[in-house]
């Protein structure tokens, strides 16, 4: 069977949604040390695909020709082994300019390509998917990895409030923070219902959430009890925080549980710059100085939005 190659060349699908077409573009930088306007982007870099909530697909690239010919004569060499498999297309949709292909079409080119790979296909409950697609005058094909959309499984939550941060956005705001998350300590020390917190567990991140209001640290516990996660919540001020973490994620607190002033906010980033390496803030204020004055540089930042107001999402250091 075809193994999985390191080092290799990716190519990632992506689905954009209009109030978070910023956020998307900043995860990328997060993840790939680069964006991209349009929806699908080629990098060195492995990521597993359900970890956004805007990567669709993923193709590891075994083999690329210009033309088609080509790349079905090579294709005919190639041995599966004893594990079933299916052929996708993902010319889908239109990609920059790149033309969809049509579903007929996509269809044969798939019925094609499976007949004359060395195996046995199976459309139903295929062992291993492999993908076909076609950019800028190049057929690329590879192993295929489908996105699982986990995060909408966390968008009915026991506890709830209408200014928390949506779950796409939570997720993208966690990748943000902790592209890689190996060995990364991170805290959540404005928790509220446990949004980020929630994302960031689902995701084997090691997180800590914390909250000064008693009731949101207790709605916070029951969401993420209520997902199967385990997690800590404690009740206290970050002034109050001794632990040093790689990194904070702060949303600052607007909502009618607990809303702070500028000279709170202050505060917190102040205690932040104490005990985190690195914070991603989330505001509805202007506060580039106040960010500043704790003693961080902003190196990245977007705007996502939510009904009636938005949010800046500033990463600083």
């Amino acid at each position: 069977m075809i193994q999985h190659i390191k080092n290799n060349r990716y190519i990632y699908t992506f689905v954009h949604h209009p109030d978070e077409y910023e956020v998307c573009r900043m995860e990328m930088r997060a993840f790939f040390g680069k964006d991209t306007d349009a929806n699908y982007l080629f990098s060195e870099t492995e990521i597993d695909p359900s970890r956004s909530p805007f990567i669709e697909e993923r193709l590891t690239v075994l083999y690329a020709h210009k033309k088609l010919d080509d790349l079905k004569e090579q294709l005919s060499q190639l041995a599966i082994g004893e594990k079933t498999y299916k052929v996708i297309c993902l010319n889908k949709m239109d990609m920059a300019a790149n033309r969809k292909i049509e579903h007929n079409v996509r269809q044969q080119l798939e019925r094609e390509i499976g007949l004359l790979l060395e195996g046995e296909p199976d459309l139903n409950r295929p062992q291993c998917l492999f993908g076909i697609i076609w950019l800028d005058g190049v057929w690329y094909f590879g192993l295929y990895t489908k996105s699982e959309s986990v995060w909408r499984k966390h968008k009915d939550k026991p506890q709830q409030y209408s200014t928390a941060l949506n779950t796409r956005t939570a997720r993208a705001l966690v990748n943000i923070a902790v592209p890689q998350i190996e060995n990364i300590k991170v805290i959540d020390p404005c928790c509220g219902i446990g949004t980020v917190l929630i994302e960031a567990l689902s995701m084997g991140i090691q997180i800590e959430g914390r909250d000064i209001n008693w009731h949101v640290c207790q709605g916070s516990r029951k969401n993420i009890a209520h997902f199967g996660l385990k997690g800590t919540v404690a009740k206290g001020p970050i002034s109050e925080v001794v632990n040093h973490y790689d990194v904070a994620i702060i949303d600052l607190p607007y909502n009618v549980f607990t809303h702070a002033s500028i000279s709170e906010q202050a505060e917190i980033l102040k205690h932040a710059r104490r005990i985190a390496d690195q914070v991603l803030v989330v505001t509805i204020d202007p506060i580039d100085r106040v960010i500043e004055e704790a003693g961080f540089e902003i190196f990245d930042r977007c705007v996502a939005k939510k009904q009636h107001f938005s949010r800046e999402i500033l990463l600083c250091r």
